[in-house]
């Protein structure tokens, strides 16, 4: 029997309803959860600093408070990444909750990723934060323990769906074929509905309404069926699937601290309705090293929008340029920069579609530099500038921003703590083999189609994409669905190709990397959001609308694959 796992967060601040709406809708044997990314860390760094008992997801205490009796009822087990920077605090919350609700409930905690008072130790220069991303096997060893609910710091987002997997069939730490396989299925699951018709290129074509959240149905030899529960919203097919394989990864070798997984290796096939089975995975021994989520705070940033309506949008935009750069010199920002929206339409019918959106934005290590002497010196340009000046908000302050980096520790120097229910205090040991992580080797490409007449058209007609951050890289993952289209595709699609498609990207290094098992590829595009999601140093600052970018590009396509 397959060990059913669902998802019922893809990030602090997903549906609330949805812990009650997977407890209720059908079967289940793991309920995980993923509230944790690069920004998130920084928010619950600030709340850390007003509150040293704080640091975790409030939102999955308020979750448990309203379903933490059905769990127990149903016998669903509870495996969360709530735990942020505190997951000790969480966990006496949540037994101070259990007795308040009169609940036989076993806690446990996952602990050790905190890094933060050994930075100095470790060359990490001031951060807010410093965590390293553990792997499975302390949550296995809690679940072995008889915990009802596990909570854990900052773990990998698979972990979570590793470690029940992991506990239930048993598996060894060597056992790297089926580790990697729970991997790939937690990979699918843990940013929720993105796996069951959420954000998905093509929306269209089937519908959508309210996705109902995932569930990996987990088999011993590590193999998984993706599905949902039945009469909810939402469709799992391969296309969902693919789409979410491809998502924030790089190349087909993808580390965890447990394994390393071949993505080139996996196959998906139909397994009837909204059930997408996934074999064939291979793993590898885990490198030596463990990420590590550095999180500091940069300075302070501000923004002023000006809209710009009617004729000369060019050069009113230079007009309030100028003038603000010449009440901006005697304390100029360390940073400003500015982006004109030609969202303006010529002989509009309405004022909004004749406007066009000037934005600028700055930063600073001073937060007055960044704040009123910034915003107040935009305003005070509203009776002095181009006609029609109006700005979309009033002046403020300047608000603080983070910066993120991502470092890399021996695995030796992290500990990994499993915190029994009974208190106990279990360290968990580093893999014993390890495998420093490689490209693999570039795959042979299939023939070309044949020369035939082509049609202008967006790309987005043939490819479906799905894009997002780590850290100041952006990730681009594009795929197609027929092997004819496969063959036109990745003799098209070259790095030159995306560049020109994509003229942001034409001076920053871009890698692509094929999987052609999935009729794929990935574009890994360095440094194009600058320090960080939390930085917001792009209009899309994290890369979530790249792909649909590229989309709509066009480009001649045979008229064949139309």
């Amino acid at each position: 029997m397959p060990l059913r796992i669902g998802n019922a967060s893809g990030f602090y601040g997903d549906r609330f309803s949805a812990v009650r709406e997977m407890l209720t809708g059908g079967p289940l044997d793991v309920l995980t959860g993923d509230y944790l990314a690069e920004l998130t860390m920084l928010i619950l760094g600030r709340d850390r600093m007003k509150d040293p008992n704080r640091g975790y997801a409030k939102t999955f205490l308020r979750q448990m408070e309203e379903n933490l009796a059905l769990a127990k009822e149903k016998g669903v087990k509870i495996v969360a990444n709530a735990g942020g920077l505190n997951p000790a605090g969480l966990a006496a919350a949540l037994r101070e909750l259990a007795e308040k609700l009169q609940l036989d409930v076993k806690i446990a905690h996952v602990e050790g990723d905190d890094l933060l008072a050994r930075a100095e130790e470790l060359g990490f220069k001031n951060p807010l934060t410093a965590n390293a991303y553990l792997g499975a096997w302390g949550i296995a060893e809690c679940l072995n323990a008889g915990a009802d609910v596990v909570v854990t710091g900052r773990v990998t987002d698979a972990s979570v769906i590793v470690g029940p997997a992991a506990a239930h069939f048993g598996w060894a730490r060597d056992d790297y074929d089926a580790l990697a396989g729970a991997v790939v299925a937690g990979h699918v699951i843990e940013c929720g509905t993105q796996a069951t018709g959420g954000n998905y290129a093509f929306f269209r074509e089937q519908p959508i309404g309210v996705p109902g959240f995932p569930i990996a149905e987990v088999h011993a030899d590590g193999s998984c069926v993706i599905t949902k529960h039945p009469g909810t919203g939402g469709v799992v097919n391969t296309g969902t699937v693919t789409a979410q394989l491809l998502y924030e990864i790089t190349g087909a070798r993808y580390a965890n601290p447990d394994v390393t997984s071949r993505f080139d290796t996996l196959a998906l096939s139909p397994d009837g309705p909204d059930r997408v089975r996934i074999t064939g995975v291979r793993g590898e021994a885990p490198p030596p090293t463990l990420k590590v989520c550095l999180n500091s705070l940069g300075g302070f940033r501000n923004e002023t929008t000006f809209v710009l309506t009617g004729l000369d949008i060019e050069e009113k935009a230079a007009l309030v340029r100028d003038q603000l750069a010449a009440a901006l010199k005697p304390h100029p920002p360390a940073d400003v920069r500015w982006t004109l929206a030609r969202t303006d339409h010529t002989d509009a019918d309405t004022e909004e579609r004749a406007s066009a959106l000037l934005h600028v934005a700055v930063k600073d290590s001073d937060p007055k530099v960044a704040g009123r002497a910034f915003s107040g010196a935009a305003i005070e340009l509203a009776l002095a500038s181009y006609p029609g000046f109006h700005v979309t908000a009033p002046p403020s302050d300047a608000s603080p921003y983070g910066v993120y980096t991502a470092s890399y520790v021996d695995a030796e120097k992290v500990p990994h703590v499993a915190v029994l229910p009974d208190g106990r205090r279990v360290d968990i040991a580093r893999a014993a083999e390890t495998l420093a992580l490689s490209e693999v080797d570039e795959p042979a490409l299939p023939e070309p189609l044949p020369d035939g007449p082509v049609r202008r058209v967006p790309l987005g007609r043939v490819i479906g994409a799905r894009s997002g951050d780590k850290g100041g890289n952006a990730n681009l993952g594009v795929w197609v669905r027929s092997e004819e289209a496969w063959r036109w595709l990745v003799h098209r699609l070259t790095v030159g190709e995306f560049r020109l498609l994509l003229p942001e990207t034409h001076a920053l290094a871009v890698t692509r990397h094929l999987l052609p098992n999935l009729w794929a590829m990935n574009f890994v595009v360095e440094d194009i959001l600058g320090e960080g999601v939390a930085s917001q140093a792009r209009f899309d600052p994290q890369a979530k609308a790249f792909g649909e970018w590229l989309r709509s590009r066009e480009i001649d396509v045979p008229e064949a694959l139309l």
